[in-house]
């Protein structure tokens, strides 16, 4: 039998055997099925590792893993030489104007509600209208801790010589003590490029790598994260169109006049 096939029927199988088990005092559906995908995932995971392997010429060049035409979104993976968990890249053109887009990336009180399995997020420090300091804590999937992270972003506002305006956010994971409760990110470092098209039309360019710590193996973090850039960007297209306004202290600066 085929893979896919074969993993669909194993999938099917542990479902079913989560419903059952809700039935049963004492033992949490959830905390099983968890267990139980590891096998089914472990296998999709080494499947696709070989798929990379068998292509000599993918090497350490981008992988396309998403291409959604109707939304305008592609996302692509790599796995740089000296890390253990795939970079990631974005491009996509969006029906926004540049200034929404940036608002939704400096509105940390507004984060939870869009970015990707965010518990919470606040502001630390706000050392100027282009630089400032933020926690954010996330569910970890498949049972393992929570994460937590520290992160400090500055702006290069947009001008006309510039042509766009750019967003870079690095991990600080020592700038607050950790908590016993949960693993703190080591790494969640990306840059985000948006560049104006016209009249509420914006071009999306981001590349990062996130590394969130603790001890799980390389191969389940790549798999999960596998698909979170593409889930991000639908989730704040969602985000970008109920045009809630905001928080009313995300007064950041976005553009600038040319020097």
């Amino acid at each position: 039998m085929d893979l896919l096939p074969r993993i669909a029927l194993k999938m099917q199988a542990l479902f079913r055997a989560a419903a059952l088990a809700a039935r049963k005092p004492g033992m949490h559906p959830a905390g099983l099925l968890s267990l139980a995908l590891l096998p089914a995932v472990h296998e999709v995971s080494c499947a696709d590792e070989l798929q990379e392997l068998r292509d000599d010429s993918y090497g350490h060049q981008w992988v396309l893993v998403t291409r959604d035409e109707s939304r305008g979104i592609r996302t692509w993976a790599r796995l740089e030489e000296g890390k253990r968990v795939r970079s990631w890249k974005i491009d996509a053109i969006l029906n926004a104007s540049l200034e929404a887009i940036a608002r939704a990336h400096t509105d940390v009180a507004a984060m939870p509600r869009w970015y990707w399995e965010t518990q919470e997020a606040r502001m630390l420090k706000k050392v100027s209208r282009t630089e400032f300091y933020y926690y954010m804590r996330f569910n970890a999937p498949l049972g393992l801790p929570d994460r937590d992270g520290i992160f400090h972003a500055v702006i290069d506002p947009y001008n006309a010589r510039r042509g766009s305006m750019v967003l870079r956010v690095n991990a600080v994971p020592d700038y607050l003590p950790e908590s016993p409760r949960l693993v703190r990110v080591l790494s969640q470092d990306f840059v985000v490029k948006l560049t104006p098209l016209g009249k509420n039309k914006t071009r999306f360019e981001a590349e990062g790598y996130v590394d969130p710590g603790g001890v799980a193996p390389a191969w389940t973090v790549n798999f999960v994260q596998r698909r979170v850039p593409y889930l991000i960007m639908v989730s704040m297209i969602r985000q970008l169109q109920r045009q809630d306004g905001g928080s009313p202290d995300n007064d950041f600066q976005y553009t600038e006049a040319a020097p």
